[in-house]
């Protein structure tokens, strides 16, 4: 029996990589002197993001400072200059870009239905998020959208002390739940399903057809992978793992 369903946010609940194309779009569509395609420096962008956020999920730097790393690699291609203060490189990150990404942040569709279906499960799983994101903003993304009520918490690395994958143990002790009776559900095949299964949880891949990473078509999967396609699937699929 599920005691405990574990939702990844980015990817999962909210089109993460779709607001941050779309922010990152606008500055560099108006930027008259930047030194490569639109196409280009936002792939760039992408790939600073991953990059610096590893270096603050590994404690290298704070969430604040893995910002302003991403600016001073990034302003160069504008053929802007990268301001020397720190308060001046959060400022370009909260009016050039955050305003924006947030502006685009989108709930898919099948989000709330699902969720909906799995508060009227009698005996229900309890619901948590677990994302490796900044605590503060992701709590905004789902009061956005009216989805911190379907969560008995919002776990991330603030919280926990560790990010996935060593935060699937941390996050079955804060829920105090067995991992043997708990449930990933995430858009992530390696991080989010394979590194859930090595914890001991049952990790269920969502499938939206896009890598997250490259926005090319989903990885292959072998056959011992339970996958979704759609959140709303979640329920039936639980019930059919449960009874088989």
């Amino acid at each position: 029996m599920t005691g405990v369903i574990f939702f990844d946010l980015d990817g999962t609940l909210v089109d993460h990589r779709s607001a941050v194309l779309d922010a990152i779009g606008r500055i560099v569509q108006a930027a008259p002197n930047a030194t490569a395609p639109p196409e280009e420096l936002a792939a760039l962008w992408w790939t600073l993001e991953a990059r610096h956020m590893r270096e603050y999920l590994a404690g290298q730097c704070s969430f604040a400072e893995h910002h302003r790393r991403r600016i001073r690699s990034f302003l160069p291609m504008l053929c802007e200059p990268v301001p020397d203060s720190p308060d001046l490189l959060d400022a370009w990150m909260t009016e050039r870009y955050l305003a924006a990404f947030e502006e685009s942040w989108q709930c898919y569709p099948d989000v709330h239905p699902a969720l909906e279906a799995l508060k009227r499960l009698p005996g229900g799983p309890r619901l948590a998020v677990l994302t490796n994101g900044d605590p503060e903003q992701q709590r905004a993304k789902l009061a956005r959208f009216g989805l911190l009520g379907y969560f008995e918490a919002v776990l991330t690395p603030t919280e926990l002390g560790a990010a996935k994958p060593a935060a699937y143990a941390a996050a079955c002790r804060w829920m105090r739940t067995d991992p043997t009776q708990a449930v990933n559900v995430g858009d992530m095949l390696e991080s989010d399903v394979e590194a859930a299964a090595l914890a001991g949880l049952v990790g269920i891949w969502l499938d939206r057809g896009v890598d997250f990473v490259t926005g090319g078509p989903s990885p292959t999967a072998g056959d011992t992978v339970l996958r979704i396609e759609r959140l709303t699937d979640l329920p039936h699929h639980l019930s059919s793992h449960t009874n088989a």
